[in-house]
């Protein structure tokens, strides 16, 4: 298909249909949008007309995708097997869809070399409609002074059971400047619960008691839950016992997922 010939919809249409079977959402946003919301140093380079593609993974993802790219293809040196699992599924995706296209992907794990992030997930996820960020700023006389808190994003059907994974932006495929940035669900509609919602997330991540804020239709298996909540170390003795690892699958990059809290979710 000729770059041309692209548009939100058949780029929404074919992406969507390659990875909602694997457990992932698409939603389309443009870059200008993301940009208005952002200081410069933050902002994406491209124009602000280009369409850009943000996906989720849902809970689906993990049996969908991780379970069986680890039996099929394993881990290769790379410090975190999921990562790993959404670029395979994202790359070949955008291979598959759109061959010789130029398209800018970024994912959720990646930095730029002054270590900020290569995109805000979250913001990209309130700015397409696919998740409200909900930040102090969206709390009227919030109660903690000066401390800060960081914000979340809620999905209006899974909660906080959902991540937010990558961003990619397609080069020379423009948006009409009459596309309406769709709104998303404001499924946290009170003070008082948007302010348990920020204190679970800052205070009691662990518990992850934040991701049932709303009613979730769908939550992790038990599997995954179990995975996401072993230490990132200590993951890969994990998969071994699943038999999803060989012993000589090198550990030596795994790293703290600290950060993870404060941008896509897990």
């Amino acid at each position: 298909m000729a770059a041309s010939a692209l548009s939100v919809e058949n780029v929404k249409g074919l992406l969507g249909g390659c990875l909602s079977k694997l457990g992932f959402e698409v939603h389309t946003l443009k870059v200008g949008w993301y940009n208005a919301v952002l200081p410069p140093a933050l902002r994406l380079a491209h124009p602000d007309d280009r369409l850009a593609v943000v996906v989720l993974s849902t809970p689906a993802m993990f049996e969908r995708a991780f379970l069986p790219f680890m039996e099929e293809k394993g881990c290769h040196g790379m410090s975190d097997p999921i990562d790993q699992c959404v670029k395979h599924c994202v790359s070949s995706a955008v291979s598959q869809c759109f061959p010789g296209k130029k398209v800018d992907v970024s994912y959720d794990y990646e930095l730029l070399p002054s270590r900020k992030p290569k995109f805000l997930a979250q913001t990209a996820a309130h700015v397409s409609g696919a998740a409200f960020y909900y930040q102090q700023s969206d709390i009227a006389d919030q109660p903690w002074a000066e401390k800060k808190m960081f914000g979340v994003c809620v999905h209006p059907q899974f909660g906080g059971w959902f991540a937010i994974r990558a961003l990619l932006v397609f080069d020379g495929v423009t948006v009409d400047s009459d596309l309406l940035q769709p709104l998303p669900p404001d499924c946290v509609p009170s003070r008082e619960a948007r302010i348990q919602l920020l204190e679970a997330f800052n205070f009691h991540w662990q518990d992850w008691s934040y991701r049932d804020v709303i009613r979730p239709v769908q939550t992790y298996s038990q599997r995954q839950k179990d995975y996401f909540a072993t230490p990132p170390s200590q993951r890969f003795a994990l998969l071994r016992t699943w038999a999803l690892l060989t012993k000589e699958a090198d550990e030596s990059d795994v790293g703290s997922d600290s950060h993870t809290q404060l941008k896509g979710h897990t």
